[in-house]
């Protein structure tokens, strides 16, 4: 009996998906067993939260369509996070049932199901959704600032889709066209400025008179304003002119964010300091001579690593309320995306040779551009590094990276005549610290030990000429 029942189960397993399971001389009888036609498992897969600060993302790209396997660590699709385009894989198996956001969907709130999976051998074509979730694309929220249904407000046009800019509003209630149906030609069908304009072009309108609210009244009296005097002050036509609404992504949204944080809660300090090139530009050539290829931000970058191990207070970051110093020497550097900065990682930046840091750096660059960084290439760092070198800025100061507690800005190389009348390479760098946690002693120091390392690039490189570089500080 124990071995028949066994039997039964092994059937039952393979054949889950039928309608009728016969047996037949089990007990001496024949019996049917129904079991329902249903998806044994659906899986639910939600937009993930990809970095620490990501509250939502757009989908760019699905790598699989409905009805394909899915093996664990296959990609699924790729994600625009707050800071960079992440390709999402998954741990499970089965079969990608059905996708519930399409491509190039933005504003998809962490948390919104995108895509159902089933076991395989399951009916994933009648896979049904869950009815215990929400809208899929985008949580539901009103970007234009819109009131609630009930709530005695303009309505946009039904041909609208996505938010309007404030020019469109202002149009739509001087002209009343808020409930007219007004083609789209912006992206994804957005309405536009020259959208609005032209139809009101089209069709002869006039502005509509806005009713003037009367002021409450008050018993207090105040004192007549006199008229300014003078002739008025010149008005800007802008009648006809065409505009384009700018539509942040994601990533930008993010960048203006923590820019805001940065510059409203961290006490920013400055200090700027310049170093002689001429040592560094021999040492370029000599490595350019047997092949090995380097910037001088590479060598910045080296540098600032050893004034880091030097002097461990600017190597810090805040850890909740407090400032722990790191203990290793990771530093970020700011690269120009499409999509704005971001800032992969040097990793150990202290203890690679200089030609090391420069590959780096290009793989890392190109990676960043192309949106392929992996989360722990970009999620970190203890220093930053933006150098604007290459666009003819002379000096700047940057925007401290929080939870960092300071960033070297860098600018442009340039001739000036040296105390022997020589010419002389110079550069400026402006340190941007935190000064809650960073003095000026301690400022001071850093830059003091950066410049000295500037001068003397043989404290960066070492060995014979045909030798691979090694850090002479392990």
């Amino acid at each position: 009996m124990a071995s028949a029942i066994s039997h039964l189960g092994r059937v039952l397993s393979r054949l889950k998906t039928a309608e009728f399971v016969k047996v037949s001389k089990c007990f001496g009888q024949t019996r049917f067993f129904h079991i329902q036609n249903t998806n044994r498992a659906v899986m639910k897969l939600d937009m993930p939260s990809l970095s620490p600060t990501m509250s939502e993302g757009s989908i760019i790209k699905w790598h699989k369509k409905e009805g394909d396997a899915i093996a664990p660590g296959d990609d699924l699709c790729d994600i625009q996070t707050d800071k960079a385009v992440v390709t999402m894989d998954t741990d499970e198996e089965g079969i990608l049932a059905k996708i519930l956001v399409q491509e190039n969907t933005t504003d998809i709130k962490v948390g919104t199901l995108i895509a159902l999976l089933v076991e395989e051998g399951d009916d994933w074509q009648n896979v049904q959704v869950p009815t215990d979730v929400g809208s899929p694309a985008g949580g539901g929220s009103d970007k234009s600032g819109g009131e609630s249904p009930g709530a005695e407000s303009p309505v946009a046009p039904s041909t609208n889709v996505g938010p309007i800019g404030p020019s469109v509003r202002k149009l739509m209630e001087e002209y009343n066209l808020f409930g007219v149906s007004v083609p789209g030609t912006g992206p994804h069908g957005r309405l536009t400025k020259g959208d609005i304009l032209n139809y009101i072009k089209t069709n002869s309108l006039s502005k509509q008179e806005l009713p003037m609210q009367s002021a409450p009244s008050t018993q207090s009296v105040t004192k007549p304003v006199s008229p300014p005097t003078g002739p008025p002050p010149p008005v800007l036509d802008i009648e006809g002119a065409e505009f384009v609404d700018l539509e942040l992504s994601s990533m930008r949204k993010t960048i203006a964010k923590r820019l805001t944080q940065s510059k409203t809660t961290i006490p920013h300090a400055y200090m700027s300091v310049e170093c002689d090139l001429g040592a560094v530009t021999k040492m370029r050539k000599q490595l350019k001579s047997e092949n090995v290829k380097v910037s001088v931000n590479d060598f910045i970058i080296k540098a600032s690593a050893l004034a880091l191990q030097r002097v461990p207070s600017v190597n810090s970051v805040w850890q909740g309320d407090t400032a722990q110093s790191s203990p290793v020497v990771d530093v970020s550097v700011a690269v120009a995306t499409d999509q704005g900065l971001i800032t992969p990682i040097v990793k150990n930046a202290a203890h690679l040779p200089v030609e090391e840091i420069s590959s780096t750096v290009k793989d890392l660059a190109v990676k960043a551009r192309e949106g392929k960084l992996q989360l722990h290439e970009f999620q970190g760092g203890s220093f930053t590094i933006s150098n604007l070198g290459m666009f003819g800025i002379s000096e700047f100061t940057a925007v401290i990276n929080p939870p960092q507690t300071a960033i070297m800005a860098v600018g442009t190389s340039r001739l000036v005549l040296s105390n022997e009348g020589t010419p002389q390479t110079n550069l400026t760098v402006s340190l941007s610290y935190d000064s809650r946690v960073i003095d000026e002693t301690e400022a001071s120091r850093f830059l003091e030990v950066w410049r000295d390392v500037m001068e003397n690039p043989s404290f960066m490189v070492s060995g014979s000429p045909k030798s691979q570089l090694k850090a002479d500080f392990a």
